[in-house]
């Protein structure tokens, strides 16, 4: 296809061609730049490369051109170029008009003319733009395959596992077209042994585990040093924070995560009310941008381990890892993790809708939690979504661009008692977009995966049965907290208590003179933050806030060991 198309609009020539000439200076050697005088201009441009078959990763388009505003272009570019990256040159009085077009055409960015000088003003903009298009567009022959069938659990985890931790990946369905068997019995695989994972480098894995998975991708499976200053557990907003301001400061850092980076927040389509992102960013931007810094800062991240245990081991905590612990070649522990603190930043889960007709459909029509990139998948058809608070209705939002239409059930009586205001608008407003109030999923049935639910009304009793392949779940906030044991102290929910709470909790059992510090548990130099911690907001920004937060503390705990 070529090189993707940086695409410049701007009705003055000079500025046009000034515009032009710093990307293709800065970018020429990776994209195509081309340029426009005008929008009718450059609609006919576009044409001519979907005609080709041509990538568009970028259009900057001028807001005060005169037949036909920035604005007004980038809204009629969307349909041939709906991947495209979408900058608008606005003059300061624009201002106003360029963030109603964040919401009225995806505006992804604005930016002031003059952009001299282009280093300081320009290229970091672009680069960043041109980040997110790359990773939302990877280029196609760097993709390993999977080969699977659509209706598997095994098959469903393999693709979030590789999803989650941003590896592009090519999806073989066993049972559309020719390539899916004829890569089975190229590797000598049955259908039972799917899914079929082939790397790149020639590595084929049946079914594999997320451990085998992981090391087959160079991903880091266990910890390099033998001792740490701070093991951070759970690789969500609170964790990556965490690990931020650990490394940042100079404290050996390690994240221990069990699936991937990011956490719930991870999974969402859209975070539009995280500070200094007026566009909103997806959850799976976050984390890259957040993964970035912690890798910059040097610490170690340890993916594809489910932590079981903690010990206390006289100064020094170690967090136990599935698996046996055997000695590695270099001397470290291949099973635990040992540290002088540790933070626990394990999140929660969603909660399971506990009818046994419904479980057995898991991974085959029913989901807990949807990645932004699943939405695909459900294109033209009849979906079901429970929950009712933000994880719920940015998943509706964004499954409704793809699904023919979303039913949402919502056990209370007004959607807007646990969501944000700014979703529920916009849910209420969308034409293929049903809330159903007081309604909740009892039972499922199918052949082989889910095809019908049956709904009750909580008030009335009465029951219907709707044809559906198709149910998410967002419900309920379950903190995987067993593995602290009986040394942490919890709510009987399983929420870590921290600081005062827990003296309270505990009836001031605590074995230092001095007193706990905010959000220190009942075992001295091990903080909570975020989700699983009680009473804590459930925002990302305060998880990010209290990632921070614990690290402050655990300098002040170091000190005094």
């Amino acid at each position: 296809m070529g090189k993707p198309v940086i695409l410049t609009v701007d009705d003055d020539p000079m500025v046009s061609a000034a515009i032009t000439r710093d990307l293709r200076e800065q970018y020429g050697s990776d994209y195509r730049v081309m340029g426009a005088t005008s929008g009718a201009e450059a609609l006919q441009l576009l044409d001519r490369l979907t005609l080709r078959d041509q990538a568009v990763a970028l259009i900057v388009a001028d807001q005060r051109m005169p037949a036909m505003t920035g604005i007004e272009l980038l809204e009629r570019a969307h349909p041939q170029a709906p991947s495209a990256k979408q900058l608008l040159l606005t003059a300061y009085a624009d201002t106003d008009a360029a963030i109603r077009a964040i919401n009225k055409v995806g505006l992804d960015y604005y930016l002031l003319k003059p952009w001299d000088p282009p280093d300081e003003r320009l290229y970091p903009v672009v680069d960043d733009l041109l980040g997110d298009w790359h990773r939302a567009n990877p280029t196609p022959s760097s993709d390993l395959r999977v080969v699977g069938h659509r209706w598997s659990e095994r098959s469903h985890a393999t693709k979030t596992f590789l999803t989650r931790n941003h590896v592009p990946y090519r999806w073989i369905d066993i049972e559309a077209g020719s390539e899916g068997p004829r890569l089975l019995q190229t590797a000598g695989v049955t259908t039972d042994q799917l899914p079929l994972v082939l790397v790149p480098d020639g590595t084929s894995l049946c079914s594999p585990s997320s451990v085998e998975l992981a090391g087959a991708l160079g991903l880091r499976t266990r910890a390099e040093q033998t001792l740490y200053d701070v093991c951070i557990v759970g690789g969500g907003p609170a964790g990556l924070a965490s690990a931020v301001y650990a490394a940042s400061e100079g404290l050996r850092t390690v994240i221990v995560e069990r699936e991937a980076p990011g956490g719930q927040a991870g999974q969402s389509a859209a975070i539009e009310n995280y500070l200094g992102f007026p566009r909103g960013l997806s959850g799976s931007d976050l984390t890259q941008r957040a993964v970035a810094q912690v890798i910059r800062f040097g610490a170690e991240m340890v993916v594809a381990r489910d932590v079981i245990g903690l010990e206390q081991r006289g100064p020094v905590r170690a967090v136990l890892l599935d698996g046996p612990a055997t000695d590695g070649p270099d001397g470290t522990r291949q099973g635990e993790v040992e540290a002088r603190s540790v933070i626990v930043t394990t999140g929660v889960s969603y909660r399971r809708l506990g009818a046994s007709t419904l479980d057995e459909f898991t991974g085959r029509g029913v989901f807990y939690g949807a990645t932004a990139s699943e939405a695909s998948q459900v294109a033209g058809e009849a979906i079901y979504v429970v929950g009712a608070a933000n994880s719920a209705g940015q998943a509706v939002l964004n499954l409704s661009r793809h699904a023919s239409h979303v039913t949402l059930l919502v056990r209370g009586s007004d959607v807007a008692d646990g969501m944000s205001s700014y979703l529920v608008d916009r849910i209420l407003a969308a034409d293929n977009i049903t809330v159903r109030h007081r309604t909740e999923a009892i039972a499922g049935s199918g052949d082989g995966h889910l095809q019908s639910l049956t709904l009750r009304d909580r008030d009335s009793g009465a029951t219907q049965e709707v044809a559906t392949s198709w149910l998410f779940v967002f419900i309920g906030a379950v903190p995987r907290t067993d593995w602290l044991g009986g040394a942490i102290a919890r709510d009987e929910k399983g929420f870590v208590l921290t600081g005062p709470e827990m003296l309270r909790a505990t009836n001031g059992a605590w074995a230092l003179p001095r007193g706990p510090f905010a959000l220190e548990t009942s075992l001295p130099g091990v903080f909570a933050a975020g989700d699983v911690r009680l009473d804590s907001m459930k925002r990302v920004a305060s998880a990010v806030g209290e990632g921070a937060m614990a690290v402050h503390f655990v300098h002040r705990y170091l000190a005094t060991t």
